[in-house]
């Protein structure tokens, strides 16, 4: 990231540890340490909202897996022979087919923002987990309207329909926790959005940014 540490309130710090924590479980299997932290997690059961239901479910499912069952679940549900029962990709959600014009935009965006891709990761970077880990970022070093930019360009058209194959897909078990942790969460992120774009003034240098976002979105699609 190019933009200088902020200052982050309470609420952006758990909106962002909360991507970093749906980016660590998309990623790969959770590890036994991460179950370990889920599975005690301290969840206000009394707050009757989707969020609390999600964290109650998650913590519940993750003291009944061990890693080594979730290899299993994880291999079917991302990787499979051939392939899984989800492709986890921005492209693919936008357009039905891998390394398209989607992961070119993303890929110019990133390296505009001053994300440079790690060498031992294979995967593309419209990855799921990958956004999620940008999107955490920028929530605790960029303005809010890189965050809006970013999530409307690269997430917001799709990441409904992939959280309903992750919640509904037939291996999954422990990852339909999970879908419904990115359900709750994810409904939040539009309002928080949609109030954020509400808020930005018309003259702000990031609206060109988004402009131009929706513009060449529109060209994909």
């Amino acid at each position: 990231m190019t933009e200088s540490v902020r200052n982050v309130s309470e609420k952006d710090q758990l909106r962002a540890d909360i991507y970093q924590l749906i980016a660590a479980l998309l990623r790969r299997t959770p590890s036994a340490e991460l179950l370990d932290f889920l599975a005690n997690l301290e969840v206000d059961a009394e707050q009757d909202n989707d969020m609390t239901k999600a964290w109650l479910a998650l913590k519940l499912a993750a003291g009944q897996f061990t890693p080594e069952q979730l290899e299993d679940e994880y291999f079917a549900l991302f990787v499979g022979v051939g392939c899984g029962e989800i492709l986890p990709y921005g492209s693919w959600f936008m357009t039905g087919s891998l390394m398209d014009k989607p992961l070119a935009l993303l890929r110019q965006d990133l390296l505009q923002l001053g994300f440079a891709r790690e060498e031992d990761v294979k995967e593309p970077e419209d990855h799921v987990a990958a956004l999620c880990e940008v999107m955490g970022t920028l929530i605790l070093e960029a303005p809010g309207y890189r965050q809006l930019a970013f999530y409307q360009r690269h997430m917001a058209s799709w990441i409904e329909r992939f959280i309903e194959k992750l919640s509904t897909s037939p291996s999954a078990a422990f990852y339909a926790t999970v879908g419904q942790l990115c359900k709750a969460f994810f409904d939040l992120e539009a309002i928080e959005f949609e109030q954020l774009s509400l808020d930005i003034p018309v003259n702000c240098p990031g609206n060109d940014d988004m402009q131009s976002a929706e513009e060449e979105k529109v060209q994909v699609n």
